[in-house]
């Protein structure tokens, strides 16, 4: 996993290995929330090249700024569809 010379593992497979080492809490998690992990983790591997570029030694950091810019994104759109919701209720 590691290549002689680096300091920092190269930034994927050091992604994969961290998921992995939350195995046992995925598992202690009720279904319902299993699911919701996976999602969270999907969405660390969907900025893993921005996380690469992070250069941040603490893979947690990666993996909550990566739930962060998804929930905002989430939050965002849910908040444009009920302005315009609200828009067209005040227009009748």
């Amino acid at each position: 996993m590691f290549k002689i010379g680096r300091t920092v593992p190269s930034f994927r497979p050091a992604l994969e290995h961290e998921i992995e080492s939350w195995k046992d809490f995925k598992r202690a998690l009720r279904p319902k929330d299993q699911k919701i992990f996976d999602k969270l983790m999907n969405y660390a591997r969907i900025h893993a090249d921005a996380g690469s570029l992070g250069a941040r030694p603490m893979l947690s950091e990666i993996f909550f700024m990566s739930f962060a810019i998804e929930q905002e994104r989430k939050l965002t759109s849910l908040e444009e569809k009920l302005n315009k919701l609200e828009n067209q209720i005040q227009e009748k």
